[in-house]
């Protein structure tokens, strides 16, 4: 008679002639709503519905239990197990629809939000992979570290999936050698998107009628090639050194970046230290900026650390962020040493504490 009923009303109805077959059933074809009686052969309904609830394949279908009127404790325990509703012999015709159109709206409403989950998992897979291919892309223009004729290495770690750091070094004539270090303001994808234009710019030398022999020079170039306001209002800050190695003389000029610092040996172990410092804009504000270009003598066996802020400008849980001074102190003492970068990430990690680092890392170290 439920049968008959429930087809005069348009539905498709599978009828279980005991709990195993019914178990068989929901596990092997789809259902929308499962109508389980109390009482049945080989399982009852309360162990039916145990077992539906704790597959994941069938936990998730409405159970409606049917019972008599001297059966109400079974369903109240039912109930608790995680069945939807019940409906009592003898069944009334409007109570049974209502009861089943519930559940049923129930269960399209969670199926179409099943699928728009899996379409967000499947959007954030792909994206996840793409901004992995993208950082993967990122790294593999930064040039590999060398040991002759200039011992380079450098750490570089992207506060998130991305970051705005970027640097290189290469040699632009057989006496010159050029080295920069830029850092885009904010994060998320555009700013990958300008640090690697601009270090591609660089290293290609598509700057026309610019002396790239001249740090002072090619921040001028950049400023002009890059104005903010045509690069979603991003700009960056940059320091750009030129190495002239017969005469050992490190020209250098900066935009609105963090200095680079010099390592010279001492007889004592810890190494003296210099602050390559120069005034300028960051890179971007305003068209037809003169960046100008400062000098210095490298010393033999000094080093070179060219650096982002995100080197030491590090808050820790406290709340307190480092300065420069300290970060020049710890380089000082072992920044020199074979894994002085390494043992820099490690402090800073410290220092930080728990959780991605709040900017990117990136720093680069050149032994003349």
């Amino acid at each position: 008679m439920l049968t008959r009923r429930l087809q005069r009303q348009g539905m498709k109805v599978e009828t279980a002639t005991d709990g195993r077959q019914a178990l068989e059933f929901v596990r092997n074809r789809p259902f929308d709503v499962v109508l389980l009686d109390v009482l049945m052969p080989e399982l009852d309904g309360f162990s039916v519905l145990q077992q539906m609830k704790a597959d994941p394949q069938t936990r998730h279908i409405p159970v409606i239990m049917i019972s008599a009127l001297d059966e109400v404790d079974s369903v109240i325990r039912c109930i608790e197990a995680g069945a939807e509703d019940y409906l009592p012999k003898p069944f009334n015709p409007i109570l049974l629809r209502a009861r089943i159109s519930a559940c049923l709206e129930k269960k399209t409403l969670r199926d179409a939000e099943q699928r728009h989950l899996r379409t967000i998992e499947e959007t954030q897979r792909r994206l996840t992979e793409e901004l992995a291919e993208a950082a993967n892309y990122v790294c593999s223009i930064f040039p590999p570290p060398t040991e002759s004729p200039l011992r380079i290495d450098w750490k570089y770690q992207p506060s998130t999936e991305l970051g705005g750091d970027a640097f290189g070094y290469h040699w632009i004539d057989p006496e010159h050698f050029a080295v920069y270090l830029l850092d885009v303001c904010g994060h998320g994808v555009g700013a990958p998107l300008l640090s690697v234009t601009a270090i591609n710019v660089i290293r290609s030398g598509a700057l026309p009628k610019t002396d790239f022999r001249d740090p002072g020079a090619v921040l001028s170039a950049l400023n002009n090639a890059f104005p903010m306001e045509k690069q979603n209002n991003m700009y960056f800050t940059m320091w750009y050194g030129v190495y002239h190695a017969p005469s050992r003389t490190l020209r250098h000029a900066s935009g609105g970046h963090p200095p680079a610092l010099l390592l010279t040996p001492s007889p004592n172990g810890a190494a003296a230290t210099k602050q390559l410092r120069s005034p300028g804009l960051i890179v971007g504000a305003m068209e037809d900026v003169a960046y100008a270009s400062q000098s210095f003598h490298v010393p033999p066996g000094a080093q070179l650390l060219v650096l982002c802020d995100g080197c030491y400008e590090i808050r820790d849980p406290l709340g307190q962020v480092m300065e420069f001074d300290e970060f020049e102190k710890f380089m000082q003492a072992g920044g020199a040493q074979p894994d002085g970068l390494e043992k820099l990430f490690n402090w800073v990690r410290e220092r930080h504490g728990d959780g991605p680092l709040d900017d990117d890392f990136s720093i680069v170290r050149i032994q003349f």
